[in-house]
């Protein structure tokens, strides 16, 4: 049995949230490896929904969770979670929740200098959630993180925030903000050091020990590849790696463990905040896709931008992303459309292109070419088999698989965890 990654193979919000909870019942260990609290997974279980950012989504399935070392992690917003998902009926203690304790810390200055830096940018805005997850990743790479081991060690803690309050107060009060107090910091951290601890571990050695073990390890990415800092649309990305090559380097297990790759992607195309959008559509169509898809962040609440499914955007995706196979969520969102495009390629300059470039001019040149489909009359809400869905529905699923060179493992045809064609089972590698 292989173990199965899950990364989105668009700008986010692809409905990863249902598949991984979908997958998790075969799974015995979720692991989130990369981002933050600004990652929003919505779970629909009956008439529950829960809406995770920092918590596994196997811990709705009662399985072991894991937050890897790619995770950076606002302690704070973490135990908020913890506590309202306990609100909901679910079991979350150290014996179903692991935290790895050389994961890098949000602290109250990273999320401030966050809103402060996107402020000063005017019209030029990121679109970032302003939640520090840029600024934690930042003191990562620079070795002043806070990691979650060194709370543990008040001496360590002390010394550090030397380092850290050297660095953002200069920049803070250039900004016009005003600076952190070492003592408060300090005393704010002491504090949530025994509720964070206990989770605490490396967990590299209990993965390892699992997959010996012949456990399934589902790895749950978050974001997606188009927001990939290194392949995404640079500047307008998050500020991690989200292809599937991060599960390893994100939870300690060697590239070999990563197994089954799948990407996700909307049978549309969506995105949250700034950023080039070739497909996005401004007329009716584009409102339509969102009032019926319900298009709003899970975490940022503010409502996505809706266009055409770009076949070129998803071939990038599958080619640096990793993906072996695609679940396609949402196909029941087109139902009753007469007509329906999928782009191809982009005209950049006169040029025809089969990817988005890389550099930002050539971004925003970039002209879509569409390829025009007939629609379907029929409904493929709740279909659970291809025997359920309209004949155009599934020409049109084919014709995604033809462009963007990977085929359809999983289909979604509504927000409900069974309403779900299984192709090919991902843990069967």
């Amino acid at each position: 049995m292989a173990n199965v990654a899950v990364i989105g193979a668009q700008w986010g919000d692809e409905g990863k949230g249902k598949v991984v909870d979908w997958l998790a019942s075969r799974a015995d260990v979720v692991v989130r490896f990369q981002g933050g609290h600004n990652a929003g997974h919505t779970l629909v279980v009956g008439n529950q929904t829960y809406k995770l950012s920092l918590l596994p989504s196997g811990l709705v399935r009662e399985k072991l969770c894991i937050i890897g070392n790619g995770v950076v992690i606002d302690p704070d917003a973490l135990l908020s979670e913890i506590a309202r998902v306990r609100g909901q009926g679910l079991t979350v203690t150290p014996e179903t929740l692991r935290i790895a304790d050389n994961a890098a810390l949000i602290l109250p200055v990273h999320p401030a200098i966050d809103k402060a830096r996107e402020e000063a940018r005017g019209d030029r805005k990121i679109g970032t959630t302003g939640r520090g997850i840029g600024p934690a990743y930042e003191d990562k790479v620079a070795r002043r993180a806070i990691r979650v081991a060194d709370l543990a060690e008040p001496e360590t803690l002390s010394a550090k925030l030397d380092e850290l309050l050297l660095h953002y107060n200069v920049l803070l009060q250039g900004l016009g903000v005003a600076p952190f107090s070492k003592e408060s910091l300090l005393d704010g951290l002491l504090k949530l050091a025994p509720q964070i601890l206990p989770y605490a571990e490396p967990v590299w050695e209990r993965l390892d020990e699992l997959r010996r073990g012949g456990k399934r390890i589902l790895f749950e990415g978050a974001q997606a590849v188009m927001l990939d800092v290194d392949h995404g649309t640079y500047p307008y990305v998050t500020s991690s790696n989200t292809v599937a090559a991060t599960a390893a380097s994100g939870s300690g297990l060697g590239p070999s463990a990563v197994g089954f790759v799948l990407g996700i992607a909307k049978a549309y195309t969506t995105r949250v905040g700034s950023g080039p959008f070739p497909t996005e559509l401004h007329d009716d169509i584009g409102q339509l896709l969102g009032d019926r898809g319900r298009e709003f962040g899970t975490v940022t609440g503010r409502r996505r931008r809706c266009g055409w499914f770009d076949a070129a955007l998803v071939r990038h995706a599958v080619k640096v992303g990793g993906i072996q196979g695609i679940a396609l969520t949402k196909l029941d969102i087109l139902d009753g459309f007469s007509e329906l495009k999928i782009c191809t390629g982009y005209r950049v300059n006169g040029e025809f292109v089969r990817h988005l470039p890389a550099a930002p001019g050539a971004q925003a040149a970039a002209v879509p070419e569409y390829e025009t489909m007939e629609g379907w009359s029929g409904s493929s809400y709740g279909a659970r088999s291809w025997a359920d869905l309209p004949a155009q529905a599934v020409k049109y699923v084919r014709r995604i698989e033809e462009l963007v060179e990977a085929p359809v493992t999983l289909l979604s045809t509504s927000p409900e965890r069974d309403d779900t064609i299984m192709v090919r089972d991902p843990f069967e590698g």
